[in-house]
């Protein structure tokens, strides 16, 4: 081989032969190659990810080197960085500037979890070295204080441009507002609706989030008010469904998931997590037994064609974190870790897919 064969141009088309896995478009077109720098018989460039929590991170990697020593030739010396730039279809936007994904974490019905699993997909995003954000939407239960071992925190507040801001809690990298920080934990609140929206608009217009790559919104079990707060205050970029695999919970998640398919609602919906799937005890790792049933939230994945992003096993260690409020994730219980980093994985990259094949969501427009 000669060395004049080695030339950006050159490397550019040979990239242009790798196809995103996900978006289904070469890399060069795009625009995920950047800085090509050439040696003798070496290439480096950077490849740059839709989201740093990239499933196929290492099978982007290879296919770059196969390119290089196919169309250029085998000797060539190929280093490959990769890097990440998560996509985003809110520009402009007035609430929540610098916030460039949101998305709703929803069940139909109480008790599946959900709090415990937008806790850990929440650690499990940043750990992957996302910036992440918690809204604990669930007004009158608030449990994120608790699941984070923050009961005793709360928000800072301060003064900008003559406008009071609240500062975000941060515990295990996690920027978080809750009621549960504002309130006495032993005082019930005994709000009507309205009252309730106005705060979770306050958690969106009045609070400092900076710069997020996803701000996941724990919502309250069901379909009422704070859904529709939601939807009409910010434009959601999409929303999972958490559920367990029997039928009673089944039937709710059902509801919940429609519900984002109103035609007046229109939040794309991301795919499900089937929390509980099976219990595994610590003591016989390999075993799982189906307490509550048995694929209950792929039928409801393919009953409206949506990805099931994850099945979260029920072992006794994701309990005792969250009491003791350290998130599973965080402390690395082994079987708990690798369940909700891959379901972060899967709902990271249905963002990204959604981010480029969708238009952006429009808010939904009070009558």
């Amino acid at each position: 081989m000669s060395d004049y064969r080695l030339s950006q141009e050159a490397v550019l088309r040979a990239l242009s032969t790798v196809e995103e896995p996900d978006l289904k478009r070469d890399i060069v077109s795009l625009n995920m190659v950047r800085d090509v720098t050439l040696g003798i018989g070496s290439v480096r460039f950077t490849v740059v990810l839709t989201t740093p929590a990239c499933p196929l991170k290492e099978v982007i990697r290879k296919r770059c080197e196969d390119a290089i020593h196919t169309h250029i030739g085998a000797d060539i010396q190929v280093t490959v960085d990769m890097t990440s730039d998560v996509t985003s279809t809110r520009t402009n936007a007035p609430t929540l500037p610098g916030v460039k994904n949101i998305i709703a974490v929803s069940s139909g019905k109480g008790g599946v979890g959900k709090s415990t699993v937008t806790a850990n997909l929440a650690i499990a995003l940043h750990k992957s070295g996302a910036k992440v954000g918690i809204i604990d939407a669930d007004i009158y239960g608030p449990s994120m204080p608790t699941m984070f071992g923050a009961e005793n925190i709360q928000p800072r507040i301060f003064q900008v441009d003559g406008q009071t801001k609240m500062e975000p809690v941060q515990q295990f990298g996690i920027k978080m507002l809750s009621m549960g920080f504002l309130v006495d934990p032993n005082q019930a609140i005994i709000w009507r609706g309205t009252m309730a929206g106005r705060a979770l608009q306050q958690f969106f217009s009045d609070a400092d989030w900076g710069d997020l790559d996803y701000l996941l919104i724990d919502l309250p079990p069901g379909t009422g008010d704070i859904h529709l707060t939601l939807v009409q205050t910010v434009p959601v970029t999409g929303a999972i469904i958490v559920t367990t695999p029997q039928k009673v919970a089944l039937a709710d998640a059902t509801k919940g998931l429609a519900m984002f398919r109103q035609p007046q609602i229109n939040v794309p919906v991301l795919g499900v997590i089937e929390n509980m799937s099976y219990f595994t005890p610590a003591e016989l790792p390999d075993h799982q037994y189906y307490i509550f049933g048995k694929g209950g939230g792929q039928l409801l994945a393919d009953q409206f064609s949506v990805p099931l992003l994850g099945q979260i096993p029920l072992v006794q260690g994701i309990r005792e974190a969250g009491d003791e409020g350290r998130p599973a994730i965080s402390i690395g219980e082994p079987i708990a870790s690798e369940a909700f980093r891959s379901a972060a994985e899967a709902l990271a990259q249905q963002v990204a897919i959604r981010n480029a094949s969708l238009d952006r969501t429009e808010r939904v427009q009070v009558a």
